[in-house]
C-alpha cells in the first residue's frame, strides 16, 4: 500500500492550490486525477482580486497575471438603453495588491500549479485513475484507485480532501447531502474572436447585460470574446446548438456583416447546492464538491480556491499538532460563505438579468447608478462584488 500525508481527489484549480500550500508547508501530497493529463477547456475565466492575493502568496500569481488580461472595470448594461452602470475596481487600491478583475482560461492556472509541484519533492501527481471507494479510521484514509486497466492500487493518507468535482465520489462516499436546485434554463456558452469591445459603445471587458426577453454576459479573455445566454430547457440539444440557431442570436446581441467564426460551443445545466457538511472525520470537501452555483458573477472557482488556502492553513496546524476539531471552523466559515454571499449573489444576480417588471427594472436600475455616484457606496459594492468582504467576515465566525 502506498502511503503519503495527504491524499487528493482531482487535479483542478482547487485541488492544486491546496496540494501546493500543503506541500510548501512541508506535507507530502499525493493528488489523483482520472484524465490522463491536465484538461484545456474553456471553463471559469475570472479571477477576482483577493483570490490573486492568495495565488500571490504561493508565487504564483504573476505567472497568472502575465498570461490573463486585466480588467479594472466592469459593467451593468441594458440591450436597449446601454450602459447603466461602470463599476471600478481601482476604488480596491489599498485594500488589495490586484485591484481588477484578471480575465484567464483555469487550464493557465493548472499548468502553473502542476509545474510548481513538480519541483517539490514532497509531491506526486497520479494520472489516469479514478478514486472508486475510500475508507477511514482515527489515524487516518485509505483511498482505493483504478486504471484504465481495471488494476486497483490503495493509497494511505493521514487526511483526504475531495477535490473532484460536482459529482464527487468523496462527497457520494461519506454521505452528504448535496441539496439545492437546478436553474430551469439551459446556459449556452459560445467563444469567438470578434470583437465586440470595436462594436459595442462604451463596452469594458466584462459586462452583464439585462433584458426582459433575453439577458446575455459578454466576458473578454485574451484572445477571444465569450457569450453566455440562457436557452429554453424545452429546446433540445441538436437545436440549441444549431449553427444558424447560435448565429442568429450572436446576431440579435451585435449585429455584423458575415457569420460569427465559433471556437468553440456548450450548453449546460446549472445547480446552485451547497454541501450539508464539508468536513466528515478526516475527509474534507472543497471547491464543486462542496458547492455549485452558477456562473453569473465569477464565484465558483474562486470560492473553491479560497476553500482550499483556507483549508489548507487549517490542515497545517493540525499538522503540526492543533487538535482535529480545530477543523470544523473551514466548515463553518466556508459553508456560511457559499450560502450567504457566492449562492446569494448568484442568484439575486440571475433574478436582476432575468427581471421583466418594467417599475422593478427602472428601479434597480438606478439603484445602481446612485450607488456608482457615491463614492462610498461604490467602493463598499465592489468590496461585496469581488468577494473581499467575504473574506473580512471570516474573522466573525467562530
Amino acid at each position: 500500500m502506498k502511503s503519503t500525508g495527504v491524499v487528493i481527489v482531482g487535479a483542478g484549480p482547487v485541488g492544486l492550490t491546496a496540494a501546493l500550500s500543503l506541500t510548501r508547508a512541508g506535507i507530502e501530497v499525493t493528488v489523483i486525477e482520472a484524465s490522463t493529463d491536465l484538461p484545456e477547456d474553456l471553463r471559469a475565466s475570472t479571477f477576482h482580486p483577493p483570490t490573486l492575493d492568495m495565488l500571490d502568496a504561493l508565487g504564483v500569481a504573476d505567472s497568472v497575471v502575465a498570461q490573463g488580461l486585466k480588467c479594472p472595470q466592469w459593467q451593468f448594461r441594458d440591450r436597449r438603453e446601454g450602459v447603466i452602470a461602470t463599476f471600478d475596481l481601482g476604488l480596491l487600491a489599498g485594500e488589495t495588491r490586484h485591484p481588477y478583475r484578471l480575465q484567464c482560461e483555469q487550464w493557465k492556472l493548472t499548468r502553473i500549479l502542476r509545474d510548481r509541484l513538480e519541483a517539490e519533492a514532497a509531491s506526486e501527481i497520479l494520472y489516469g485513475v479514478e478514486a472508486v471507494d475510500l475508507t477511514q479510521d482515527d489515524t487516518g484514509v485509505t483511498l482505493t484507485i483504478a486504471g484504465a486497466d481495471g488494476h486497483r492500487q490503495d493509497i494511505r493518507g493521514r487526511f483526504l480532501i475531495g477535490a473532484d468535482g460536482a459529482r464527487s465520489m468523496v462527497r457520494k462516499s461519506v454521505g452528504v447531502a448535496f441539496d439545492g436546485m437546478t436553474i430551469p434554463e439551459i446556459f449556452l456558452t459560445v467563444s469567438t474572436p470578434f470583437r465586440f469591445d470595436r462594436t459595442i459603445p462604451e463596452l469594458t471587458n466584462i459586462a452583464y447585460i439585462s433584458d426582459p426577453e433575453e439577458w446575455v454576459v459578454l466576458l473578454r479573455t485574451p484572445t477571444l470574446w465569450r457569450v453566455l445566454l440562457p436557452t429554453d430547457p424545452n429546446e433540445t440539444e441538436a437545436e440549441m446548438m444549431a449553427p444558424d440557431r447560435v448565429e442568429a442570436r450572436l446576431q440579435a446581441v451585435c449585429p455584423k456583416d458575415g457569420a460569427y467564426e465559433l471556437i468553440h460551443k456548450t450548453a449546460y445545466r446549472v445547480h446552485e447546492r451547497v454541501a450539508a457538511a464539508y468536513v466528515h472525520g478526516r475527509v474534507f470537501l472543497a471547491g464543486d464538491a462542496a458547492h455549485l452555483n452558477n456562473p453569473l458573477g465569477g464565484m465558483g472557482m474562486n470560492g473553491g480556491i479560497h476553500d482550499a488556502v483556507n483549508l489548507s492553513e487549517k490542515l497545517t496546524a493540525v499538522w503540526h499538532g492543533a487538535p482535529l476539531a480545530g477543523i470544523g471552523r473551514y466548515e463553518r466559515q466556508r459553508r456560511k460563505v457559499a450560502l450567504e454571499t457566492v449562492q446569494a449573489q448568484a442568484l439575486r444576480n440571475r433574478k436582476i438579468l432575468n427581471e421583466r417588471d418594467p417599475d422593478a427594472r427602472r428601479a434597480y436600475h438606478d439603484e445602481l447608478r446612485r450607488t456608482v455616484a457615491d463614492e462610498t457606496a461604490h467602493r463598499a459594492y465592489v468590496r461585496r462584488s469581488s468577494m473581499l468582504q467575504s473574506l473580512r467576515d471570516l474573522d466573525q465566525v467562530a
